[in-house]
C-alpha cells in the first residue's frame, strides 16, 4: 500500500529534489502539496491534479500518511512539530533543528501526536560512501577522521534565506557540515563530542561572483549575507576519535570536492568525490586504501547525480513502519546540532586558549 504524501515547501529542494521524486516512487503517493505563495504554486506542472494548499491547516492524520517538510530552516521546527503534534509523521532534510531547544519541541510533539519523525541527509546514502564504509572494518581501531566539502564557488544566493543568520540558524556549517556530521556518524556510529574547536570565515560570502550558479534560489533585494561561508573544525568524540573538519561553499581551489579520509591501526580509507549537485565536480568518485606504505585503488560504483536522493527514498516506507524509530531521529539530531552550538561557541570566543567542554 502506497504512502499517502505531502509535500510542504515548493522552495528548490520541494520542487527540483523531493516532488519529483516521490511522484515517480512507487511506495509513495503524493497527496497534497502546500506553499504560502502563489507563484509557487502556479508553478506546479509536475503533480497535476495534486490539490494544493496555501498553509498545512489542511493536512490530517485522516488524509496523509507522511508529510515531507522543505520549507526555509528557521521554519523546520515551527512546521514539523505542530504536524507530528497532531498525529502527522514528518519526513525532514537536514537540518532537523537550529538548537537544543527546538530539539526539545520537536521530541515533545512526536511524544504528543504519537507520530513518528523521520531525518534525511543524503551524503550517506552515496554509492561511493556506501563503498568507503565497507573498508571501515579492515581499517583496524578507527584514530582519526579527516572531512571536507570545499565548493570553488557555491555560495547560495545573497540576501536570501540561506545567507541570513535569523532564517539558517548559521551558514556552511548548518548546510554541507551537517551532511559531514550525518556522514561520519553513518561510518562510525554515533557518539557524543567531548572538545570542539572551531573558527569560521565570511571572505566570499558578499560577493556575487562567488555564488552557485546551478541554484535557482530568490534573491532579495538589496540583501547581504551575515553568515559564514567557512568553518574550520577539530573535535573530539566520547570514543577517543579525533575529527578534523572543512566546510566551505567558497575557495580558490578550481572544482568543488568532497573530502573523507578514515585512518585505522591497520590502514587509511580516503573517498574523493563531489557531493551535491554542482556541476563543477570531479569527474569520477576516487577511493583509496594505504597500508604499510602501499596504496591500491578500490572499484567505486558510477551513478548519475542525485542518486542519494531517490535512494533515501527506498527505504522510507519500512521506517515509517517501524515503531522503533520514534524518537531516533531527534536524538541524533540532538547531538548534532549541540556539537554546532559548541562550534559556534567557540568560534566567538576566539580568545579562549583551551577546547570548549560540551555537554555530557
Amino acid at each position: 500500500m502506497s504512502v499517502r504524501t505531502a509535500v510542504v515547501g515548493l522552495g528548490w529542494a520541494g520542487r527540483e529534489l523531493w516532488l519529483p521524486r516521490l511522484v515517480e516512487h512507487a511506495d509513495f503517493d503524493v497527496v497534497a502539496v502546500v506553499d504560502p505563495a502563489p507563484t509557487a504554486r502556479a508553478a506546479l506542472d509536475v503533480a497535476p491534479g495534486v490539490p494544493v494548499h496555501p498553509t498545512v491547516d489542511a493536512l490530517t492524520p485522516a488524509a496523509v500518511d507522511l508529510a515531507v517538510v522543505a520549507v526555509p530552516n528557521h521554519l523546520h521546527a515551527e512546521v514539523s512539530a505542530g504536524l507530528l503534534g497532531k498525529g502527522v509523521s514528518v519526513f525532514l532534510e537536514k537540518p532537523v533543528c537550529l538548537t537544543s531547544g527546538e530539539a526539545d519541541t520537536l521530541a515533545a510533539a512526536e511524544r504528543a501526536g504519537g507520530a513518528t519523525l523521520l531525518a534525511g541527509s543524503a551524503a550517506p546514502h552515496r554509492a561511493d560512501v556506501g563503498a568507503l564504509a565497507r573498508l571501515v572494518p579492515e581499517l583496524g581501531r578507527i584514530r582519526h577522521v579527516d572531512l571536507a566539502w570545499v565548493r570553488a564557488r557555491g555560495i547560495p544566493r545573497a540576501g536570501g534565506w540561506f545567507t541570513q543568520r535569523s532564517k539558517a540558524g548559521g551558514g556552511v556549517l548548518f548546510d554541507l557540515g551537517w551532511h559531514l556530521l550525518d556522514t561520519l556518524a553513518s561510518l562510525l556510529g554515533p557518539a557524543r563530542f567531548t572538545q570542539v574547536v572551531g573558527v569560521t570565515s565570511d571572505d566570499f560570502v558578499g560577493a556575487d561572483a562567488w555564488g552557485a550558479a546551478w541554484r535557482q534560489d530568490e534573491a532579495a533585494a538589496g540583501g547581504t549575507g551575515d553568515v559564514e561561508d567557512t568553518a574550520r573544525g577539530f573535535f573530539v568524540r566520547d570514543d577517543g576519535v579525533s575529527v578534523s573538519l572543512r566546510a566551505s561553499w567558497a575557495s580558490h581551489a578550481a572544482r568543488d570536492v568532497s573530502r573523507i579520509q578514515v585512518v585505522g591501526s591497520a590502514g587509511t580509507a580516503e573517498l574523493r568525490c563531489t557531493f551535491g549537485f554542482s556541476p563543477n565536480r570531479l569527474p569520477h568518485a576516487e577511493l583509496t586504501l594505504t597500508r604499510e606504505g602501499t596504496t591500491t585503488s578500490v572499484a567505486v560504483p558510477d551513478e548519475p547525480i542525485g542518486s542519494e536522493y531517490g535512494r533515501q527514498l527506498d527505504g522510507l516506507a519500512a521506517l515509517l513502519a517501524d515503531p522503533g524509530r520514534r524518537g531516533r531521529a531527534i536524538g541524533e539530531a540532538r547531538t548534532t546540532v549541540r556539537v554546532i552550538e559548541d562550534f559556534y561557541a567557540s568560534a566567538r570566543s576566539t580568545h579562549r586558549q583551551t577546547p570548549v567542554l560540551v555537554h555530557q
